[in-house]
Order: C-alpha cells, then structure tokens, then sequence
C-alpha cells in the first residue's frame, strides 16, 4: 500500500514540477508579457487572502512530497538481498531468493529438449511459487516434458532448502529451431 501510495505522490509531483518548469521556460522565452506576471506576483503578495493561502498550500503540500521523496532516496532497506528465512534448533537460517532460482533451473536443464532458461521465485504462505520460463526443441511432447520439469524443479528445490514448494509453473515460450546439418558428398 505505501509503495501504491509513494508512486501516486511521485506521479503528482512530477506533474507539478513539470507544469512549473514549463511556465518557467515560457515566462523566460518572453511568451508571457511582463504587466500580466506583475499583475500575478501582486495578487499572490496583495491583499487577497484566498489566494495567498492557495499558494501557501500548494507550496507546503509540495515542500512534504520533497522531503518524503529525500527520505526513500537516503534510506537504506537493510542492505541485503531478498532472502527466505528459516528458524531452526540450530539458529536461523537465510537462503537468498536468487539461490534458489539458480537451484530450480539447474534442476530444469536436466530435462532434455530445454533451452533458454529463466526462473523467477516468489514467496507465500503455502510455501515457494516457482515460475520457469523455457524454449523446447519440439521434438518431443510438450505436456510431457512440462511435467517432468515440474516434478524434477519441485523435487531438488525442496531436497537443497528444505521449504516446501508450492507451485512450479511451467511457462513455454517458443519452440526453437533445430539447425539442419547435411553432408557432403565427396565423389
């Protein structure tokens, strides 16, 4: 909810700096005359509360999106990357998300017809959603071939990490061309 929020913030401070910086270039190429910006300048310092109060608003609601902004910019999200946690007798034990992605398409290359791997791994209650990524040769079935993927994926990943697997998601996204080698004829 925070991030929906920080980039809804971020999308109507960039709205107001970029409408800013462009009356400011327009006022500086001379596409606004000087009697009409004076007329302005005087009403926001005259004796029109209503709009000095506008001004004050919009400025402050601008100066809190700035801090907020320099806030996440300097902020440290613990230096780490995204692990999976594990309590055991022994102490805690952290297994990064990437290690676990290299784990299951080290077990997807053993499935013969597979190329071009890609894994990606997200975390839930039931336990590791695995989604794998992979162009076949076409050689074979691929219905087969996905579910033999899927049991090999499920079955290392949770042998090496000891988490149980939830989901391992079987996506083909081509089948490759195989290059056809002829021979010569020597005569």
């Amino acid at each position: 909810m925070i991030k929906v929020l920080d980039k809804l913030l971020l999308f109507l401070y960039s709205i107001a700096v970029g409408v800013a910086a462009i009356v400011a270039i327009v006022a500086a190429s001379g596409g606004i005359s000087a009697s009409w910006m004076k007329d302005v300048v005087d009403s926001f310092t005259g004796d029109s509360q209503a709009v000095q109060l506008s001004v004050i608003v919009v400025a402050v609601v601008l100066l809190l999106f700035s801090f907020r902004f320099f806030v996440l910019s300097v902020r440290r999200d613990g230096g780490s990357a995204p692990s999976i946690n594990q309590r055991t007798d022994h102490g805690d034990i952290r297994i990064s998300v990437e290690t676990v992605e290299n784990l299951a398409l080290k077990a997807a290359s053993r499935t013969r017809g597979v190329k071009d791997l890609r894994a990606r791994v997200r975390v839930s209650e039931k336990g590791l959603g695995i989604l794998i990524r992979a162009f076949v040769d076409g050689d074979g079935s691929i219905p087969t071939l996905s579910e033999e993927m899927q049991r090999t994926v499920s079955k290392e990943v949770e042998d090496a990490t000891g988490i149980p697997v939830a989901e391992v998601s079987v996506f083909i996204a081509n089948v490759t061309q195989t290059p056809k080698t002829f021979k010569s004829r020597v005569e």
